[in-house]
């Protein structure tokens, strides 16, 4: 599971702007409407439907929301980093800055878990986290998570 191939260049936010859990999964909806061009409220309101089962807040910052969506026909993902972080009710009760967002077929399973245990391994790193709240550009946080996936194989 490449994280590098799922994420979208066009669907990296570096300095996203919320002051809720509400605003921020706008701020990836938006992010994902761009990217993968379906619409951005659709997207929205599958990710909302998802928090309802419980918060996708990993904790030490980190979320990683996700949806399935009609549409597309492969794991697709974007990554947001807010300028502040925000309450998410993540696992630890610590705000959240960077949102990892993963979004799948209707019917594909398998994958969709490869993707999210991936992408959950990859954030636990704190080195990861730090370099990811540093980095200056898309190409920057891309590479990170290439190197990242590439680390977590080995």
């Amino acid at each position: 599971m490449d994280i590098g191939d799922l994420l979208v260049r066009d669907g990296v936010v570096l300095k996203g702007g919320a002051s809720s859990k509400r605003q921020a999964l706008h701020a990836v909806a938006s992010a994902a409407a761009q990217a993968i061009g379906l619409d951005e409220a659709r997207i929205f309101e599958a990710l909302m439907e998802r928090e309802t089962l419980g918060s996708t807040g990993l904790g030490s910052g980190v979320a990683v929301p996700h949806a399935r969506l009609d549409g597309i026909d492969r794991v697709r993902a974007v990554f947001v980093r807010l300028d502040t972080p925000v309450a998410y009710d993540a696992v630890d009760d610590r705000p959240v800055d960077l949102l990892f967002a993963l979004f799948a077929p209707p019917r594909d399973g398998a994958e969709h878990l490869r993707a999210l245990a991936a992408v959950s391994r990859a954030l636990r790193s704190p080195e990861l986290r730090e370099q990811l709240r540093q980095a200056r550009t898309v190409d920057a946080i891309h590479a990170l998570f290439v190197r990242s996936e590439t680390a977590t194989a080995a």
